[in-house]
């Protein structure tokens, strides 16, 4: 067996696609097939079940991938070390909750760009469990995710915690008078929230699970913006960061609900391998400009 062979296999098992695999690893569709059924031939045993679609790996090959992408994590850290004199190139892919996007990923781009010109930033948004299994799987280097203070993380992440964000529960300006209202109160209105996986939408299901309520979901939608206008316009209330509130161009048509019972807080917190190599100076530049982003943004709020 040959290292080509062992990284066509992480490929292909990342990609689920044999197509995919050929173009992130530039070559075409049969070499990969090649190397694929070289490395299973050496093995004597079967690594993927090609009756599925999308591929899926057998019981054995799921045991040999979780080895391999350990190998190739390594290679990575070796190649890097080799390079250690160099500037940094490449392509750095870094995974993102949208909360964080909007507050904070702009100026850290910009200050990565700055820091590391010869780096290309790969950055995709997703819910915050995807993006921390992707990370370990080596399809990321690192995700910035909004965790409770108290989630455990695996043995072979690394995690540091860039700033605390609070959430406001919000309603249409108007709508509810101005006093202290209960959870099971604002529950008879009904809520906008994001789809199954957000965090914040699984806060809120919690506690009213807690009190005896189950979730009343008016409306169900993808992003910060659209959610603050469907709240605006009446057809909820909704669980939003507080520095999204202020910045939103609905924020005259709001109100923040002050709820005795529930007062949700979590944190920012950027996530990698422990074998990240020459990369964890880039993925310093981006933490320490997350986190400055973050504590203008309380600031903010206080003044």
């Amino acid at each position: 067996m040959t290292l080509d062979e062992i990284e066509a296999f992480v490929a292909v098992v990342r990609s689920e696609s044999l197509s995919h695999a050929a173009e992130r690893l530039e070559l075409t569709q049969p070499a990969v097939t090649r190397r694929i059924q070289n490395f299973e031939e050496a093995l004597g045993v079967a690594l993927l079940d090609r009756s599925t679609k999308p591929m899926r790996t057998t019981p054995t090959g799921r045991a040999v991938y979780d080895q391999c992408r350990a190998i190739v994590r390594e290679i990575d850290v070796l190649r890097q070390l080799v390079n250690d004199g160099a500037p940094l190139a490449g392509v750095l892919r870094v995974g993102v909750a949208q909360t964080v996007a909007d507050i904070a990923m702009l100026d850290a781009l910009q200050s990565l760009r700055h820091a590391h010109p010869g780096l290309q930033a790969r950055v995709s948004t997703g819910w915050g469990a995807p993006l921390l299994q992707k990370v370990e799987d080596g399809e990321l280097d690192a995700a910035v995710v909004l965790l409770p203070a108290n989630r455990a993380l695996s043995e072979t992440l690394v995690a540091e915690s860039l700033s605390s964000l609070k959430l406001a529960v919000v309603a249409q300006k108007g709508l509810l008078k101005r006093r202290v209202w209960t959870l099971g109160e604002c529950q008879s209105h009904g809520w906008v929230l994001n789809p199954d996986g957000c965090g914040f939408r699984a806060g809120l299901q919690h506690a009213l699970a807690a009190q005896g309520h189950a979730l009343k979901l008016n409306f169900e939608t993808l992003g910060t913006e659209l959610q603050l206008g469907l709240v605006a316009d009446g057809v909820g209330l909704g669980v939003v960061p507080y520095p999204l509130v202020v910045a939103s161009a609905h924020a005259d048509l709001l109100d923040i609900v002050q709820v005795s019972d529930f007062k949700p807080e979590i944190t920012v917190r950027i996530v990698r391998s422990r074998a990240i190599g020459k990369m964890e100076s880039a993925i310093a530049v981006l933490a320490q400009s997350i986190a400055q982003s973050f504590k203008s943004a309380k600031l903010a709020r206080a003044a």
